[in-house]
């Protein structure tokens, strides 16, 4: 999938593929983290999330993940997947990160598009997002998710999440 967005701005989505392609979602990850959650989430989580252990994630768990590049360049991804047992025959988006640079430009908006294409066959989506991250919320709100009064606090990030979910007409 190919999105252009501007004079200058020819954004592709695929799967993550390469090592470079690792690297740089891992980049992602690590740089969305330290931007978007100091004062969100605990300090001490966001000290020991280092470049490396990015990486390291990255390479566990290759599947189910789109990157959106600018040339050669990783600038978001998108995990997706199934609930399993938890919540049968619901999909979600595990994890949708952009770098901050490209915030409004278009990007997540199409990643999300790209995740949801890849759970067309659940009649339920959901995600959990940051209960004070107002941004993301706004975001997932105009994809069409709606909060389900869900809660959970979540002991490695000390952070409150809630529940979103998106469902399709059948």
């Amino acid at each position: 999938m190919n999105v252009k967005r501007g004079n200058s701005m020819s954004i592709e989505i695929k799967k993550m593929e390469t090592d470079a392609e690792i690297r740089g979602k891992a980049y992602v990850h690590w740089s969305a983290w330290h931007q978007a959650y100091p004062g969100l989430v605990s300090g001490e989580y966001l000290d020991k999330l280092t470049l490396e252990k990015c990486e390291q994630m990255a390479r566990r768990w290759p599947i189910n993940l789109l990157v959106a590049k600018d040339g050669q360049r990783v600038v978001g991804f998108v995990g997706y997947g199934d609930r399993g047992d938890e919540a049968p025959g619901v999909g979600e988006i595990f994890a949708l990160y952009v770098l901050s640079e490209y915030y409004g430009t278009g990007v997540a908006r199409a990643l999300m598009e790209a995740g949801l294409a890849q759970l067309r066959d659940y009649p339920e989506v959901c995600l959990w997002v940051l209960k004070e991250n107002g941004r993301a919320i706004r975001f997932y709100e105009k994809c069409g998710f709606r909060p389900t009064g869900e809660e959970m606090v979540s002991p490695n990030i000390a952070a409150a999440e809630i529940r979103m979910t998106l469902e399709r007409a059948e």
